[in-house]
C-alpha cells in the first residue's frame, strides 16, 4: 500500500493504519528528516527477520537503530548518560543524528545476544514521531539506498513502492525527503567520536 501523508499535519485515521500494520508484525517504509527507512516495531521479531531478508543481512549481524519519540524513551534502552552526553543529545535532538550508546538488557534479544552498543534517533518528523506516539513504543530502522552509487538513497515515494511493494506493507508519502543520512556520533566511550557526517552539523 502507498499511503499519503501530510508531513505537516499527519492524519490520524490513515495513521491508524500504519499502527494496525506495525502491531501485526507489518514492515512499513517511512520519510524521516533525512532518508526513507524501513522500520517496524521494535517488539516485533517476526518484522525484525522480514527486514533483515529485505536488507540481506544475518539478524545477529544487523547494525539497526532504534527510533524513540524522545529522550525519554533512550533510557529504556540504554545506560546511565553521562552529563555531558545528555546535554549534547538534548541540544540536537529532535534532529538527523544518530547517537550509539551503550546498550542495556532491554534490547530485545533478536537483536543480537550481548549487544554492547545501539544505535538512537530522535528524528524531527511530525510523521515519525506521531507513528511512535500511537504505537506506545519505538520502532527499529535500517536505511534503504538507491542502486546507484550517485543517488544513494532514495527520495521519490512512488519510486520507493515500486521496488518494495512485494516486500513491505506499506510505504508512507511523506513529500520530499533528504538525500543524506543522519550524522553519526559514537558516545559509548568518554569523549564523542564522529563516525560519518551526515546532514546534521557537526556539534562539538
Amino acid at each position: 500500500m502507498l499511503l499519503r501523508i501530510d508531513k505537516d499535519k499527519p492524519d490520524q485515521n490513515r495513521l491508524s493504519k500504519v499502527i494496525d500494520c506495525l502491531k501485526n508484525d507489518g514492515v512499513i517504509i517511512y520519510p524521516t528528516d533525512t532518508v526513507y527507512t524501513l522500520g517496524a516495531s521494535i517488539h516485533s521479531k517476526k518484522a525484525f527477520e522480514r527486514i533483515c531478508k529485505i536488507k540481506n543481512v544475518e539478524p545477529k549481524k544487523s547494525n539497526f537503530s532504534i527510533v524513540c519519540y524522545d529522550l525519554s524513551h533512550i533510557s529504556d534502552f540504554t545506560l546511565n548518560l553521562d552529563t555531558p552526553t545528555f546535554k549534547l543529545m538534548k541540544r540536537t535532538l529532535p534532529g538527523p543524528y544518530t547517537y550509539i550508546l551503550k546498550a542495556n538488557k532491554n534490547i530485545p534479544s533478536f537483536f543480537g545476544y550481548n549487544k554492547k552498543t545501539i544505535g538512537i534517533r530522535v528524528p524531527d518528523s511530525n510523521i515519525t514521531r506521531e507513528i511512535i506516539s500511537m504505537l506506545g513504543a519505538p520502532i527499529f530502522s535500517a536505511s534503504i539506498k538507491h542502486d546507484d552509487t550517485i543517488l544513494e538513497y532514495m527520495t521519490d515515494a512512488e519510486e520507493i513502492y515500486e521496488m518494495y511493494k512485494d516486500k513491505v506493507d506499506i510505504v508512507i508519502d511523506g513529500e520530499s525527503c533528504a538525500n543524506m543520512a543522519s550524522t553519526i556520533i559514537d558516545c559509548s566511550e568518554s569523549e564523542p567520536i564522529l563516525i560519518r557526517e551526515g546532514l546534521g552539523e557537526i556539534p562539538f
